[in-house]
């Protein structure tokens, strides 16, 4: 990830209180485009964090929701992905700062600030399909542009290479 300038996504937990605490972020263009190797450079999510603090830990709820934009892997085009889901984070005071799990890790009891923006970024591609294709439209149909997969299909066209076309014809005895 890139050195931000801001601390846009930082908690200050040192001064708050014990209890719950809620914290609303918008993740837009430029938080996707902070970040190195980002295969999302469009995006406009809301980001709402609860946080429980309590005397050796914090608990992070997080729920994300909005749309990216991505590439279709079908037509090329880009097209707005949908997102929404929920993810927890326990953060536990300690020596120093380790990933003990995927939702436990361990940070400074020193430090005053929580960052949230690698598990923001993070949470954000785990709610990505795996395969980006546009959408289906209501009947079933897919919705990508029907002139780019012609020209797509057109190229793709392949002869069989007649040297595998007489491997077919070999049979082995057994």
């Amino acid at each position: 990830m890139k050195k931000r300038t801001n601390h846009e996504f930082d908690i200050q937990h040192k001064g708050l209180a014990l209890g719950t605490h809620q914290f609303d972020f918008k993740i837009g263009d430029s938080f996707f485009n902070n970040i190195e190797y980002s295969e999302i450079k469009r995006g406009n999510i809301d980001a709402n964090v609860e946080l429980i603090k309590e005397s050796t830990m914090l608990i992070l709820n997080f729920d994300l929701q909005g749309s990216v934009e991505l590439l279709c892997d079908r037509c090329l085009e880009n097209y707005n992905q949908e997102l929404k889901g929920d993810f927890k984070l326990i953060v536990k005071f300690g020596e120093e700062t380790e990933e003990i799990s995927d939702e436990i890790i361990t940070i400074s009891a020193d430090s005053n600030a929580f960052d949230l923006t690698h598990y923001l970024y993070e949470y954000i591609v785990l709610l990505l399909p795996l395969k980006h294709v546009h959408p289906d439209d209501e009947e079933g149909n897919h919705t990508c542009d029907v002139e780019m997969l012609k020209q797509i299909e057109e190229y793709s066209e392949t002869k069989a290479d007649p040297r595998w076309a007489a491997l077919k014809d070999i049979k082995l005895d057994k």
